[in-house]
């Protein structure tokens, strides 16, 4: 097995150990919410320290002055026309929502626009000059350094997104729209907002769709045909379908921020999955996946940086029922239901209980919304050869080092060292960590470099932990 020099130890600290971020989105249609004031008090008790809007209200911007919450705030779709036609609009606009407020206000993004080519008034075209007008007046005002533009799109943006590999925009928008948004992105070191909801590709595909791919649930994954990596998650598909459609460009330098993603806790009939249970698994594994610092499998090395929506649910949404209950609060403020919400949550929080026979107890979810437990025996961490051998060395060494695992069984001349292939090495270190780690969702993933086995693995006399 490979020694690990300082140098492999600092890359792999920083692959494997940096969190991402938890926002959230603070939608006000509705006309029973809280004060303004009172919002912002929740969302410090809770440890929320990004928040994002969909305009600039000035009681709302004035309520986060000096609480120390990141915000991004929105210019409506409704203005894009005449922020892309009028710089002098473009500056009086920023004057009057951004710099009045900066920095009391800890204005961090603005959100040009969202979901615009879906827009049914077909402001496509206003998008990108309306952009760099605002940047202008962004840089008129000192702020330009500070402050990050951008602008939301759906996954409806992609010509292909399965596999991932195959991401790609869809034609007709890549030289009009998304090819200039990415230059001015990269010039600007911003980075791409997406809206991403599973829940959606959940209940049109239930069929084919695993519940628990959908929920961050332990299950067998999906193999990416193109790349040979295993994913997880519908989410992390997602995510790195839109990556491959950014690189297919050729702008794999620009980051990438996940603005929306939820899960409602109540649906009409037709909106299979749509129930209180699901949604908190749903937003509860994705804030652990996120604050335990695991990438996509394709950008292991990438944080994911997420703003869950919402924080309350709306009662004045229009559409399916599911649209009034996104929310993690009513507007009592009572949680719809509980959820890690920061590190200190996440890492004292428990993921699956083990019982004193040794098999796990898990929550299994029907997709009609039933909850109950189901002991599902014991479960192993185990390579995934596919990956290839750079990626699977560079885990096993995090693992044996900064991870913690006990590899001494695989040194030369110990009890599990043969077979020496790098495959059951590998094997044996991820399920050594998965197992110190008590199963927890998002410790056997290694970046796509292993997945979770219901039969023990075989590699020689070798005999796997099953915990510690």
């Amino acid at each position: 097995m490979a020694s690990i020099t300082f140098s492999l130890l600092l890359s792999l600290l920083f692959a494997f150990t940096d969190a991402g971020s938890i926002g959230i989105n603070y939608g006000r249609v509705a006309n029973d919410l809280p004060t303004p004031s009172k919002v912002v008090e929740l969302l410090k008790s809770q440890g929320i320290d990004r928040v994002k809007l969909y305009d600039t209200d000035s009681d709302v911007l004035t309520a986060l002055a000096n609480s120390g919450i990141g915000v991004v705030v929105a210019l409506p779709n409704e203005l894009l026309s005449s922020t892309a036609n009028d710089q002098s609009f473009a500056d009086k606009w920023v004057q009057a929502n951004i710099s009045q407020y900066y920095p009391k206000t800890k204005i961090e993004a603005i959100a040009v626009g969202n979901e615009v080519f879906v827009d049914p008034n077909n402001t496509t075209k206003f998008l990108v000059p309306a952009m760099k007008n605002i940047h202008t007046s962004l840089s008129k005002y000192n702020l330009n350094d500070s402050i990050k533009i951008s602008s939301p799109i759906a996954l409806s943006a992609l010509q292909s997104s399965y596999p991932s590999s195959s991401g790609s925009f869809k034609t007709e928008l890549v030289g009009p729209v998304i090819k200039p948004m990415l230059d001015l992105l990269r010039q600007t070191s911003s980075y791409l907002m997406v809206n991403a909801y599973p829940f959606f590709a959940y209940i049109d595909n239930s069929d084919t769709i695993p519940l628990a791919y959908a929920l961050f649930q332990t299950n067998a994954g999906t193999v990416d045909s193109g790349n040979g990596l295993r994913c997880n998650s519908l989410l992390e598909a997602q995510i790195d379908a839109v990556y491959a459609a950014m690189n297919a460009l050729g702008y794999n330098d620009v980051k990438l921020v996940v603005t929306e993603t939820g899960w409602p806790s109540k649906g009409d009939e037709n909106e299979i999955g749509a129930t209180q249970a699901n949604a908190a698994s749903y937003n509860g594994n994705l804030v652990r996946r996120v604050l335990t610092g695991s990438g996509t499998p394709k950008h292991l090395r990438t944080p994911l940086n997420v703003f869950l929506f919402a924080l309350f649910n709306e009662n004045e949404k229009s559409g399916p029922t599911s649209e009034r209950n996104y929310g993690l609060f009513y507007p009592s403020e009572e949680k719809v239901y509980d959820i890690p919400l920061t590190k200190a949550e996440v890492n004292g929080g428990v993921q699956s209980t083990t019982p004193a026979n040794g098999t796990n107890s898990t929550t299994e979810i029907s997709p009609a919304g039933e909850v109950s437990k189901t002991s599902v025996g014991q479960t192993w961490c185990v390579a995934n050869g596919n990956v290839g051998e750079e990626k699977l060395q560079t885990a096993l060494d995090y693992a044996c080092g900064e991870g913690g695992a006990d590899c001494r069984p695989i040194q030369e001349g110990s009890t599990c060292y043969d077979p020496n292939s790098l495959v059951a090495h590998a094997s044996y270190a991820f399920n050594s960590y998965y197992q110190k780690k008590a199963r927890l969702i998002g410790s056997c993933d290694f970046g796509g470099a292993a997945y979770v086995a219901t039969q023990p693995p075989k590699f020689g006399q070798c005999e796997f932990p099953t915990g510690y």
